[in-house]
């Protein structure tokens, strides 16, 4: 589209809307704007004090990110060695559909980049040869290194973990815990402040240990939550607790699945409520699905046991 039509289509956009806002209540308003495309809304953010106030709250956000719940708006990014591609999502075949190119505007090299944390369309990536951190926002391509010179912003994988969440002046952070040599460090960086700052962390000694593996964190409800589990059948896991406000953390318990075999669980906000998909088992798996209410878990339902998968059909698979 040439540029004289996007600026045109851009202030249509903003007249629009600033002549609505004139006419209803402001929640009202909120629900309409929710329907343009992000990258309308970020330049729409420059009309005034009013409408980036508008734009910047959590309600907004919220409602927006909310639109792409709808099946036909289901899209996924797929990062592939060198390139990156968005493709929508065919509820009803269960396939892809064309893709659409994403362009890094970061230097990286093959297969550089991982996924580490997500938060309102907003990525937190690791480019895995420099164990730099970087914030990374794929539909309009900005992003910005959250690694400093006095060893700020570097992840190294299987060690650390890493969660993103908004607090209450509605400011995205990053919360980074680090395990080196047996010390445990907890950092917070602030975007609206774009520094690195420690807080405190008093937790179990043997946490420190590589045995436990650490969750990527789960924003849910003003608070982040990680799975702390031990490697090894049987070994210890909990679940941490980080409030996002005052700063505290807690642990609460795993949900009550059967300790033969292999146990994993994977947290995922729904509504704004935590859930947890909990497998068990080691040949034959079976998968139920939690929810957290008051810090005890709720079973919501249970799977059919998973038969082993057979030889023969692994070899099919990597063949």
């Amino acid at each position: 589209m040439p540029p004289c039509l996007l600026v045109t289509r851009y202030y249509i956009i903003i007249t629009k809307v600033l002549l609505f806002l004139l006419r209803t209540e402001m929640t009202e308003a909120i629900d309409i704007t929710a329907l343009t495309p992000a990258k309308d809304v970020g330049r729409s953010k420059s009309v005034c004090k009013q409408w980036y106030a508008l734009l910047s709250t959590q309600d907004f956000v919220r409602i927006h990110c909310s639109r792409s719940l709808v099946s036909s708006n289901q899209r996924v990014l797929l990062i592939d060695d060198l390139t990156c591609s968005v493709r929508p999502i065919i509820s009803k075949s269960n396939d892809y559909g064309p893709s659409s190119i994403v362009t890094f505007s970061f230097h990286h090299q093959n297969n550089d980049v991982s996924i580490l944390s997500h938060l309102n369309g907003l990525l937190c990536v690791c480019l895995n040869h420099a164990y730099e951190l970087l914030l990374w926002n794929p539909t309009t391509t900005a992003f910005k290194r959250l690694s400093t010179p006095d060893s700020h912003g570097f992840y190294i994988n299987n060690l650390d973990a890493v969660g993103m969440y908004v607090d209450a002046d509605n400011d995205y952070k990053v919360l980074h815990i680090k395990r080196r040599s047996g010390v445990l460090g907890v950092y917070v960086y602030s975007r609206e402040v774009d520094s690195w700052r420690n807080i405190p962390f008093i937790t179990r000694q043997e946490y420190l240990s590589p045995h436990f593996n650490w969750s990527a964190g789960t924003f849910c409800g003003g608070t982040l939550y990680f799975t702390v589990c031990e490697c090894w059948l049987g070994g210890t896991k909990r679940v941490i607790c980080f409030d996002v406000n005052s700063e505290q953390f807690k642990e609460i318990s795993f949900p009550p699945v059967p300790s033969i075999g292999m146990v994993q669980g994977v947290l995922v906000n729904v509504k704004n409520e935590l859930h947890m998909f909990a497998s068990t088992g080691m040949f034959e798996m079976t998968i139920d699905l939690w929810t957290l209410q008051e810090d005890y878990w709720i079973k919501v339902l249970s799977c059919p046991p998973i038969p082993p998968i057979s030889l023969s059909l692994w070899e099919v698979v990597y063949n």
